[in-house]
């Protein structure tokens, strides 16, 4: 194809965002990528508007980022059975969504997300950079499911209309992060900043917790983090660390600082030397600035970057991810309470997985002890047994590193008894006592 070519084909897809919504049909499954790769508000608002001609409609995201009337429950509420929305992971926005009981939960983790979205999606709507010279746009800060689900979704036969936003302030990040503008049915051009985050202060709780994680960081590892304010701590603690590597889901905030004071140069690491590896990153205006056009950060798709089988290539990985509740058999959840849906599971049990497997590898999962109740009263994340219908995002078998404020439990290679015990070791002291007594009626021969 001609660079003319490709550029009547570009003009021949151009549309409006109203007309990019016709093409909704009842009965759509309609999936969005994760974050500032997502398509805009008024995208999703457009589909919206057209609620009253549509039935049994679902839309579907990650990590929500541009302001939308998909995420008012009140509003969605009048939808019922018309708009249902099915995130696969989420944050602060979506919790509204779910404690109203008005959004359902679309299961998949990150490495098998483009599967299971390429399989059910009619309608993929996203947001790329302005095409090159050759007809490439680039994906920008995410990579993650978003080429995958078109291109399987299409093989499938059962992908329908792709509709691309081109906005010409998107970074270009390097990797296997590039699709060609024939790929797209329908384009919208678009000229808006992508938006920016500024992490807030840790807690004194989360720094308690990111200087245990800090002790089990040597130099040369390779480490991996996940979302929150916990990670965030641990990375801006790494003052005097040298040789580290990044194999990573998300890009950390603080990575321009950490390559700048010779923390990360990623020397060690057999695969993709120099060159720290993630699937997306969000973060503020220095970090885009940073991975734009800088071959030594590169995104990849998530089915990649969160295989198991690549993680454990390397040596010594050390997997941070942030748990909301453990179970005295090393049972974690990261994703819901009961049937009280919170976030997702993401690629947490994946870099788990991996980092277990890993030579020297470190798989940690970081928690508070506890949450303060309305009354005062303390309810403990480390329990007896998880709530009926908690979910478990890892399993007890790949358990290894669990960390709280008050310490480090290290449950791999012991009993269940000798878990509970470790684990109630970093309890809340106020709430030690309780659950020793709990322990007896269940792991303890005869409950003595």
């Amino acid at each position: 194809m001609s660079i003319l070519n490709w550029k009547d084909e570009y003009n021949s897809k151009k549309t409006s965002y109203d007309e990019a919504a016709k093409c909704v049909k009842s009965g759509d499954f309609i999936s969005t990528p994760l974050a500032v790769g997502a398509c805009s508000g008024q995208m999703l608002d457009a589909i919206i508007e057209r609620h009253e001609e549509l039935q049994d409609v679902i839309i579907s995201d990650s990590l929500q980022i541009y302001p939308s009337k998909l995420y008012n429950p009140e509003f969605m509420a009048q939808l019922d059975g018309r708009i249902t929305y099915a995130p696969v992971f989420g944050i602060a926005t979506i919790r509204k969504m779910h404690a109203t009981k008005v959004a359902d939960y679309y299961q998949a983790t990150t490495g098998d997300c483009a599967d299971r979205l390429g399989e059910r999606s009619n309608i993929i709507a996203l947001m790329v950079s302005a095409p090159n010279a050759h007809g490439y746009v680039n994906l920008g800060p995410v990579c993650f499911y978003t080429a995958e689900s078109i291109r399987s979704g299409r093989a499938r036969g059962n992908l329908r209309t792709v509709i691309a936003e081109v906005n010409d302030q998107m970074p270009i990040v390097y990797g296997d992060n590039w699709m060609h503008v024939s790929e797209f049915d329908l384009i919208i051009e678009r000229s808006e900043p992508i938006p920016t985050f500024k992490r807030g202060d840790a807690t004194e709780v989360e720094k308690a917790i990111g200087n245990y994680v800090l002790e089990l960081i040597n130099d040369g590892d390779t480490i991996q983090m996940g979302l929150g304010g916990i990670t965030e701590a641990v990375a801006a603690g790494l003052e005097g660390k040298k040789n580290l590597g990044i194999l990573t889901e998300m890009l950390p905030q603080v990575l321009p600082q950490l390559i700048e004071k010779g923390i990360v140069d990623n020397s060690k690491k057999p695969l993709y030397k120099g060159i720290s590896v993630a699937s997306f990153c969000i973060g503020n205006q220095e970090l885009y600035d940073f991975i734009n056009e800088n071959p030594s950060c590169q995104i990849f798709p998530g089915s990649y970057t969160n295989d198991p089988r690549f993680i454990a290539q390397h040596p010594n990985v050390v997997a941070m991810n942030t748990s909301l509740m453990v179970d005295f058999s090393g049972q974690s959840t990261a994703e819901a309470i009961g049937h009280t849906q919170i976030s997702g599971v993401g690629g947490q049990l994946e870099f788990i997985t991996g980092a277990y497997w890993s030579d020297g590898g470190k798989p940690i999962n970081m928690l508070s002890a506890a949450r303060k109740n309305p009354d005062g009263s303390l309810t403990s994340a480390i329990v007896p047994e998880l709530p009926a219908g908690t979910p478990v995002s890892v399993p007890r078998m790949f358990t290894d590193y669990v960390i709280t404020e008050y310490g480090v439990a290290r449950l791999r290679y012991k009993s269940r008894r000798e878990r509970a015990l470790e684990l109630i070791s970093i309890a809340h002291p106020d709430l030690r006592a309780e659950l020793k007594e709990s322990l007896k009626t269940r792991f303890y021969p005869g409950g003595k």
